[in-house]
């Protein structure tokens, strides 16, 4: 292998990994087609003490069937990620010509072992087209799977069968990585919280009947998908845990995931519009917002679903995980632009109707929900993830939780700050509350010129 394209195949692996979710371990079945890429990265686990790799692959076949060629040049390995950047140096500074020379992985395989031994009679036997092999990891840890081309020029096709797997005290097998294994139960009590808060949500809409308004009702629907949505992951992922395999739970947890996620992104428009309980419509500029936000969340759930259902090795693995974070920060800056216009329009209609202190009120509230949107977005989006690269490979699930709870905060927030009210705020306001707010807003005004 030539030294520039060992490294860059190393780096191009530290990308992939770094873009790359917490693994979930799934039995997985992957084929690969006349493939020349010198570096080809499988799936990732958290191994235990007790992690085993079973490997099935068949229909080897390359491009050169030369029985001179360096078939040890050929295999597949484990690697951590920490491993692979100083196998990246090692490439460079000549130490190996191939990652699999190198004594900072794993080998699980290399394709020379395809060839049997020879018979007595002197005679080679022909080359084995496939082989399994179950590796027992020593060293707990989070791997990636990689298969290693360090011939040039040489395409390989293979099917490829991969189950990581880590045995628990009783010798059961737990296909959820380490850092993934309490995810189940997690998912599970989150989802009570969200039914705990929909009932709580039922209530509130049945004793104050008199100052509910549709956006309310569409709060309490947007509530029960989300419930819906993390229990379906709860059983997908517990029926992973135990099988290797979600048995259709993905596809329902896909579904209410795309619903949710529309139907979150609609409510923050709506509620940013002040749609319902300010205004019983929108304007164009805002059905603009909404009809841009709405196919952008469902290309955005097809990349989820792209990006999850494939392994990083996939060609068009990267390019979807690119769409998708793409599509999910456009759609997170689409729908801070109606907050701002309703901000704006509350700040002009507090200088003209007469009415200051009311609409410093609703001015206030706007402001507030901006600056927890914008948090939101900014936690669940960058802190989360940042999360998810320092934390240690057996600690994965809490990036997870401190996503949710916020997502839980959040939800909580709205609720409560939009939360139908009986009663009249013109009415409780006097005359020096009126001057005093008319007062602010004029210093508001000073101050942001």
């Amino acid at each position: 292998m030539a030294i520039s394209a060992g490294a860059a195949a190393a780096a191009a692996v530290v990308v992939l990994l770094s873009l790359s979710s917490a693994a979930m371990g799934e039995i997985r079945v992957n084929d690969v087609r006349s493939d020349g890429r010198a570096i080809i990265p499988f799936d990732e686990f958290g191994f235990t003490h007790g992690g085993v790799l079973e490997l099935n692959v068949s229909g080897i076949s390359l491009s050169d069937p030369s029985p001179e060629l360096d078939l040890s040049q050929l295999g597949f390995f484990l690697s951590t990620r920490d491993a692979w950047i100083h196998v990246l140096q090692q490439l460079q500074d000549l130490d190996v010509t191939c990652a699999l020379q190198s004594d900072l992985v794993k080998l699980v395989y290399s394709l020379d072992r395809l060839y049997p031994p020879s018979n007595p009679s002197g005679v080679a036997n022909a080359r084995s087209s496939s082989f399994s092999v179950a590796f027992r990891v020593a060293d707990p840890g989070q791997y990636t799977l990689v298969f290693a081309d360090c011939l040039p020029a040489l395409r390989v096709s293979m099917s490829v069968r991969s189950a990581m797997y880590n045995l628990d005290r009783d010798g059961r097998r737990v296909y959820l990585s380490a850092g993934s294994a309490v995810l189940p139960l997690l998912f599970f009590l989150l989802s009570l919280a969200y039914l705990a808060l929909a009932a709580l949500w039922v209530l509130v809409l049945l004793r104050k009947r008199a100052a509910v308004f549709r956006i309310h009702h569409f709060m309490l629907a947007v509530v029960a998908l989300k419930a819906l949505n993390l229990l379906a992951e709860a059983e997908d992922k517990s029926t992973v845990e135990r099988t290797g395999s979600a048995h259709g739970w993905d596809v329902l947890f896909y579904i209410f995931s795309f619903l949710k996620g529309v139907s979150l992104f609609t409510l923050i428009v709506l509620i940013g519009t002040g749609w319902s309980f300010l205004k019983p419509y929108l304007q164009d500029r805002e059905k603009r917002v909404l009809v841009a936000v709405i196919p952008l969340q469902v290309v955005a759930n097809i990349a989820q679903v792209a990006v999850d259902e494939s392994e990083p090795y996939a060609r068009d693995w990267v390019t979807w995980k690119q769409i998708f974070l793409l599509v999910d920060v456009v759609c997170c800056c689409a729908v801070l632009f109606p907050i701002v216009w309703s901000i704006k329009n509350l700040r002009e209609a507090a200088r003209t109707d007469g009415k200051a202190a009311v609409n410093l009120m609703k001015l206030t509230l706007f402001r507030q929900y901006y600056v927890v949107v914008i948090c939101y977005i900014y936690f669940t989006r960058v802190v989360v993830y940042a999360l998810v690269t320092i934390t240690s490979y057996r600690y994965l699930w809490t990036s997870v939780l401190a996503g949710e709870l916020a997502t839980l905060g959040f939800y909580v927030f709205t609720g409560y700050k939009f939360r139908p009210e009986v009663h009249n705020p013109y009415f409780v306001i006097d005359d020096e509350e009126e001057e005093a707010a008319a007062e602010a807003l004029k210093l508001d005004d000073e101050f942001e010129l």
